[in-house]
């Protein structure tokens, strides 16, 4: 289950890549515009604003997202990005911090550029963060006892989650498209207690909350900070910086 309030106690920060996104896509007057992996609905906003005249569709796997978005008034609905087939008139695909969960991705990349209509664009950002001490200390702890009887399964278990830029570029040339491809490392300013603990607390702890019992996931955290704060130091004057690459 994922939790929107968590999601969005850092939503200035993880807005930044999506404007980076958007302002690459060049589209003027699309006719439907598709958000894939919408989350609360406070970025499918911006792509309102930014076509008014544009039918904006937002998918989303988690229905607790997809109830926030509904409450901003957006007409989401739930459903898994494999599913999804481009309607007739789909100008713009958007899927930003949603792929690298789908281990599939690169394929459904391939499809979706066969099946959208000459012109049309598919803008995509995944984190690449995957080999940094945030991820690999989680997967680090689920694999010790008592941790890998239930975190067997968890998502992220290796680094190899998502694919390099120049690997995005050459799938998607052979499909037929062309490609802008790049990558950002953006050094996030935290504060506050364990600010890297709650931000990935709304993003890649999820899938261990849910495998948890609420004693054992306060103990999880707990043997959690230590590694954290270990790789990501304060600063005295109570910031920590938190590099974060991501991949367009």
């Amino acid at each position: 289950m994922w939790n929107p309030q968590t999601y969005l106690a850092f939503a200035d920060q993880r807005a930044r890549p999506f404007f980076d996104l958007l302002a690459r896509v060049g589209a003027d007057s699309p006719r439907r515009v598709a958000d894939l992996g919408c989350g609360p609905g406070n970025l499918t906003e911006q792509l309102i604003r930014r076509w008014p005249d544009a039918v904006v569709e937002a998918w989303d796997s988690s229905a607790e997202m997809v109830a926030a978005a509904r409450e901003r008034g957006i007409d989401a609905r739930v459903g898994d990005v494999r599913a999804w087939f481009p309607e007739p008139g789909t100008d713009v695909l958007l899927s930003n911090a949603t792929l690298q969960w789908v281990p599939e991705h690169a394929d459904l990349l391939v499809r979706w550029a066969g099946q959208l209509e000459p012109g049309a664009w598919i803008a995509v950002q995944v984190p690449g963060n995957f080999e940094e001490p945030s991820h690999v200390s989680i997967r680090a702890l689920a694999d010790r006892e008592p941790w890998s009887e239930w975190l067997q399964d968890i998502p992220f278990r290796t680094g190899t989650v998502v694919e390099s830029p120049v690997r995005y570029a050459e799938l998607l040339t052979d499909a037929g498209c062309s490609v802008d491809a790049w990558e950002s490392t953006y050094i996030h300013e935290l504060s506050g207690e364990q600010p890297v603990l709650n931000w990935i607390t709304g993003t890649a702890l999820t899938p261990v909350r849910d495998r948890l019992t609420d004693p054992q996931w306060q103990r999880f955290r707990a043997e959690l900070t230590p590694m954290l704060d270990a790789a990501y130091p304060g600063r005295p004057d109570g910031r920590t910086f938190f590099p974060f690459r991501r991949i367009f």
